[in-house]
């Protein structure tokens, strides 16, 4: 280890008392409500919305996909052996010099474009000085003077009131994008009182999207997020993966009447979910709004989202700004980027970050991909939001659609609500479905063909869904599910039905015809769904009109 800090205690103390201070404000927050409940929040239930808006601002760190870090040689890589990927400069050691990634500038400059973002031809390092354990430098190196860009735009979608069909589209403002370093990471041991540092993801490059106030909520927060990591994934210039901490995000809430001033703020840092970012959110405006409500004030403070306990807790107070004595860095020059305009004669492409020929780089972005989904294969919005949300499922439709006769709306309805039920049910990532593309498409043929009724195509799903190497055609004649297509037999079997229901039949000769459905359930039964209902529809009634 490069450095072992033993805490005595401090961290597990403060741990405690967080968690116990929670529980303590949350329990006298509940006897308030107790007392007050019919003389605020009666009045709340259908006043609040108008008394009291939400305010949400989000600063994102994004880990820049690249195989060295931003300033150095070494490698980047997930879950390594603690401090087996640190340099002499990511160590901060005396006379080592950064070394600017050409690749990490790059992907800010992709990202910055796909976000309509404009792009500073002339951007400035600076040092930010704060200490703490993983920071070996006392400084981390970021362009707080003049980043690399500006003024950009987010589009995203989100349902409206959760309904899957309705979506309503919504846009968030960019402040800016700026690269900086990232810190170690502090491995806490409560066991033992002592904080270990591993220096691994020090100086890996990041990209701080600092977005301005305007959300209202944790859903529009979450959708927001959300949208961007597509982006970025779809761009490649970050995994994004939050479960790896590849994306973190420091939510800044706040809560005022419509026309007054923005309130005090509160800083919600690292959270590591979109879900838990919405809960962290909506939990942080109802804090606050209940306090107002009570005559309290509202800190300004850094708190933490504890998902077990499902509240905000705090960290510490912002009332004394601190000061991070930000200064040029000296061994860094600006960054200069060119355009195919203002590119030197004499200058060795190779050499230099040409913003024209990023923009030509830029891939198809999530929302051209939705509305082209929706255009080629005729599939409704929401079906191509869900596509392109879930992890290699866009793929998986187009390799079913590729190889099968049926309609691409009929293989969506499969995809989504088969398919990906199933996933869900079980946990499991498009790229672990037991059921390849080739599988759905052939089982899909069949249907088309008439081979096979739906509900005998929702028995051979369940087959090939245990994985066992059998294909769609080999369960049905294993399990003898396809259409009965000998007419005779199956007039043979709707006459046994109809003389063994004969008060339904009489029903049906009486005038009421919505009886008749119950004699094509019965005759499906008896058929084990091997039947085409509209043909037992037919001979039904040939038999009874």
């Amino acid at each position: 280890m490069l450095a072992l800090h033993a805490l005595k205690g401090l961290r597990s103390r403060v741990q405690r008392g967080a968690r116990a201070g929670c529980q303590l404000v949350d329990g006298a927050e509940q006897g308030a409500r107790a007392r007050k409940k019919k003389k605020i929040f009666g009045r709340l239930d259908t006043e609040r919305a108008d008394q009291w808006v939400g305010v949400v601002g989000l600063e994102i760190h994004a880990q820049i996909c690249s195989n060295s870090k931003l300033f150095s040689s070494s490698r980047v890589q997930f879950a390594a052996p603690p401090n087996s990927l640190v340099s002499f400069f990511d160590a901060s050691l005396p006379g080592t010099l950064p070394v600017l990634n050409r690749r990490c500038v790059e992907a800010a400059v992709m990202t910055g474009l796909a976000l309509n973002c404009t792009i500073n031809r002339k951007s400035l390092f600076d040092r930010k000085h704060y200490f703490y354990a993983d920071l070996p430098a006392g400084y981390q190196i970021t362009q707080q003077r003049l980043p690399i860009a500006v003024n950009g735009i987010l589009t995203y979608q989100l349902q409206v009131d959760k309904k899957h069909d309705q979506l309503k589209t919504q846009t968030v403002r960019i402040k800016q994008i700026q690269l900086e370093q990232d810190s170690g990471k502090s491995l806490h041991d409560d066991n033992r009182n002592q904080t270990l540092i591993d220096l691994n993801r020090a100086g890996i490059g990041l990209m701080e999207l600092v977005m301005e106030p305007d959300m209202c909520c944790g859903e529009e927060a979450a959708a927001a997020v959300q949208e961007l990591q597509l982006i970025l994934q779809v761009l490649g210039t970050s995994q994004a993966n939050m479960s790896e901490g590849q994306l973190r995000v420091d939510a800044n809430i706040s809560v005022h009447r419509p026309g007054e001033p923005y309130g005090v703020r509160a800083e919600v840092k690292n959270i590591n979910s979109a879900r838990f970012l919405a809960k962290a959110i909506d939990y942080e405006i109802k804090r606050q709004t209940e306090i107002l409500e009570n005559g309290g004030i509202v800190l300004n403070e850094t708190r933490a989202f504890d998902f077990k306990l499902g509240c905000t807790t705090p960290m510490r107070d912002k009332e004394g700004k601190q000061d991070y004595r930000f200064m040029p860095e000296p061994n860094l020059p600006p960054l200069i980027l060119f355009d195919a305009k203002s590119l030197p004669a004499n200058m060795n492409p190779q050499q230099v970050v040409n913003i024209d020929l990023i923009q030509e780089r830029l891939p198809e972005l999530p929302r051209v991909t939705r509305k082209r989904l929706v255009e080629q294969y005729r599939i409704l919005p929401e079906h191509s939001f869900t596509l392109l949300n879930e992890d290699g499922l866009k793929d998986f439709f187009q390799n079913v659609v590729k190889v099968t006769q049926a309609d691409p709306r009929k293989v969506i309805g499969w995809v989504i609500n088969d398919l990906l039920g199933h996933l869900k049910q079980e946990n499991l990532t498009v790229h672990q479905s037991p059921i390849s593309p080739s599988a759905l498409a052939e089982l899909l043929d069949l249907l088309e063909r008439a081979i096979i009724s739906s509900p005998a195509a929702k028995q051979v799903f369940q087959e090939l869904w245990k994985g066992e190497g059998k294909t769609p055609t080999q369960i049905l004649e294993e399990k003898n599910l396809g259409l009965i297509q000998d007419r005779k037999h199956l007039e043979q079997i709707c006459q046994n039905v109809i003389e063994e229901h004969q008060e339904q039949v009489e029903g049906i000769k009486k005038g009421n015809k919505k009886i008749l459905n119950k004699l094509i359930g019965l005759v499906k039964m008896e058929t084990k769904g091997r039947a085409d209902p509209v043909m037992i529809k037919t001979i039904l009634e040939e038999k009874l009109f």
